[in-house]
């Protein structure tokens, strides 16, 4: 089927995926690891499942200045100019704001998805299904749309999205959106039946999504556009880039834009979905094996071991016997052996610990 030239997607793949230490490391982070040993890296799979539904050439991928050659590299087949190097860090609405300004040079009636780098999809046909369905309707009406998935169990790792009004075909308006609530509340969110995961892609017009980002932060637009530049005309120019970029504020595109958009709804979609940004959620997404134990492409004995996960270098053996409610993983220089429960927090810690008594080398 022929794919519509006027859908875009911007790919967000400028994290430094922390909360995956130790596989995931400062000089290459997550979305360039293949974790599960599929041939593919988290970054190559996402372009494979939007290859399918938008065209190559309409694919942007935003990312760090420092990643972009590891990301060019990986991805091949993208134009040099649809990678959006980023001379520092400012989280995901300004990477979404400075590819809809690309986006828009090129076509003006463009619709955009924007995705993370790090989730599994399970039900290609279900996904492309709902994307198409959710890039057709903002086509026609200006609105942003967040990708929402039926939760499965109280989460405290996700963001939830409430449900408002019911405007058919799936679409609702958004009540509320709530980030990585306590276990209780996401008990209630669940029961409740009003609240979906968010899934971290919207989709909107680029030129209505725009629009917002630059109700929210108008400084740097407005100094861009006052000494008649543009994305576009910056490419290429190192110093000026930082100049202009580093006006932006560290905002989230979910919470420092959607929050305050009158037009935000919420599509209930079917596909299977999990978030791949932490140990905790990967074990809850991949498949389990005797002992509801999660081995990642990794050779291993186990005896009388239950409800771990465990991670290895390849030609590495690694033999546990009476473990039970463990993340086991071994990267390079790094063993990790800690406690399932509120990893995130754990790691940061153990981060934070390392890089003062260590220095970098380990980080």
């Amino acid at each position: 089927m022929e794919k519509d030239s006027r859908n875009f997607c911007v790919i967000l793949a400028g994290g430094r995926g922390r909360r995956l230490w130790p596989c995931s490391r400062a000089e290459h982070p997550k979305q360039f690891i293949d974790l599960f040993g599929t041939g593919r890296t988290q970054l190559q799979q996402t372009y494979d499942r939007f290859a399918r539904i938008i065209p190559s050439e309409n694919i942007f991928v935003t990312t760090n200045d420092d990643f972009e050659p590891t990301a060019r590299a990986q991805l091949p087949m993208l134009p040099p100019e649809n990678f959006i190097g980023e001379p520092v860090n400012r989280n995901t609405a300004p990477s979404v704001a400075w590819g809809c300004y690309r986006i828009l040079e090129r076509c003006p009636e463009a619709s955009v998805i924007i995705t993370p780098s790090d989730q599994a999809v399970i039900g290609v046909d279900a996904f492309e299904r709902n994307v198409k369905s959710a890039l057709n309707f903002v086509s026609t009406h200006d609105g942003i749309i967040a990708m929402g998935i039926r939760p499965s169990r109280p989460e405290p790792g996700y963001g939830y999205v409430q449900m408002g009004d019911n405007c058919g075909e799936g679409m609702f308006t958004v009540k509320s959106f709530t980030e990585k609530p306590e276990r209780d509340f996401a008990r209630l969110f669940v029961d409740s039946g009003e609240f979906l995961w968010n899934t971290g892609i919207f989709v909107s017009n680029a030129r209505h999504l725009l629009a917002h980002c630059k109700l929210i932060m108008p400084a740097p637009f407005r100094q861009i556009e006052t000494d008649g530049l543009s994305p576009t005309s910056l490419a290429g120019e190192a110093s000026l880039v930082w100049d202009y970029f580093s006006l932006f504020p560290n905002l989230s595109i979910d919470y420092g834009v959607l929050e305050h958009a009158d037009t935000a709804f919420v599509m209930l979609c079917d596909f299977g979905w999990a978030d791949l940004g932490t140990w905790h959620s990967i074990y809850e997404a991949e498949q389990r094996y005797e002992g509801d134990n999660v081995v990642l492409d990794s050779e291993v004995m186990m005896d009388n071991c239950r409800d771990n996960i465990i991670k290895l270098p390849k030609g590495h053996l690694g033999v546990m016997s009476g473990l039970e409610g463990y993340i086991v993983v071994e990267n390079e220089n790094v063993l990790m052996v800690c406690k399932k429960g509120d990893t995130s927090a754990q790691i940061r810690k153990f981060l934070n610990e390392v890089q003062v008594k260590l220095g970098e080398k380990f980080i």
